[in-house]
């Protein structure tokens, strides 16, 4: 059964002008050259060091003369001032749209026509991106709903799990979940995400978490004996992500804020081979 939910909590943001693709080409870390109706990809801004910054969707209108930013509502002015800082003399403008986010997961549905939507390009089982002139008025779901089906797939949801000018894309499984392009070219903070990949050099990456009642709050650390071996993220009732050091990944003895967890590997994961 189909489920579809309105997510107050992210905006749209419209980036229209002949070099939007381009533009934006250069900034991100993923493809924007293969952004077309029905096709979105999800991608991150990142800082000259690398580190994450935003993460977002991008979708194209179905007249094909606009991007579309579906991103965290509480990033997009200061998204939209950083992307503005690179115009220079570049054919683009960065405004606000009237569009209202929705998610979709679940067999059988179908989008509506005339809107953008575009399958979540992160993995099949989280579903569709879609965005309405207004919420929905027959959402089968909430935003709540929303939140427990990605920590079940242990999908990353931006401020939440990432930390500003901290996180690097591949410590958050940008690279196992289509964030990033390998093969576009140079973009801001290119040549520290390669150097990760290449070196070995991730030492922790975020993951799902279970315990057996209520998560504690984000920041808490999560304890293997008497050491710190990662971070609690978000989280909602039992369910929730953390940081964890890769060689603590499958410990059984995780505690945080008193109480046991567990880590949940999903399916797609793949720990990197040591370099």
């Amino acid at each position: 059964m189909a489920r579809i939910a309105h997510l107050p909590d992210r905006a749209v943001l419209a980036v229209s002008g002949a070099d939007r693709v381009s533009f934006l080409q250069g900034l991100v870390s993923n493809d924007m050259t293969t952004v077309a109706p029905g096709h979105a990809v999800w991608t991150a801004f990142l800082s000259a060091q690398g580190k994450w910054l935003a993460d977002f969707f991008v979708l194209a209108d179905p007249e094909g003369v606009r991007l579309l930013v579906d991103c965290d509502r509480a990033q997009a002015d200061m998204l939209r001032q950083r992307l503005s800082r690179y115009r220079l003399r570049a054919q683009v403008e960065i405004g606000e749209t009237g569009y209202a986010v929705h998610a979709a997961w679940g067999d059988g549905f179908t989008p509506p026509a005339g809107y953008p939507a575009a399958p979540d390009p992160r993995l099949p089982d989280a579903g569709w991106r879609v965005l309405l002139g207004h919420p929905a008025p027959d959402a089968s779901a909430d935003d709540v709903d929303y939140d427990r089906h990605r920590l079940a797939l242990g999908l990353p949801d931006g401020a939440r799990d990432c930390e500003s000018d901290r996180t690097l894309l591949l410590e958050a499984n940008f690279d196992q979940l289509n964030g990033i392009s390998w093969t576009k070219g140079c973009y801001m903070g290119q040549e520290l995400t390669a150097r990760t990949r290449y070196r070995g050099l991730v030492r922790r990456h975020l993951l799902p978490v279970m315990a057996g009642r209520e998560l504690p709050p984000p920041g808490t650390p999560v304890m293997s004996g008497d050491t710190a071996v990662g971070e609690m993220r978000s989280s909602r009732d039992s369910a929730g992500m953390a940081m964890i050091r890769n060689e603590h990944i499958h410990d059984t003895d995780l505690v945080a804020g008193g109480h046991a967890l567990h880590v949940k590997v999903p399916q797609w994961f793949t720990l990197p081979d040591k370099k």
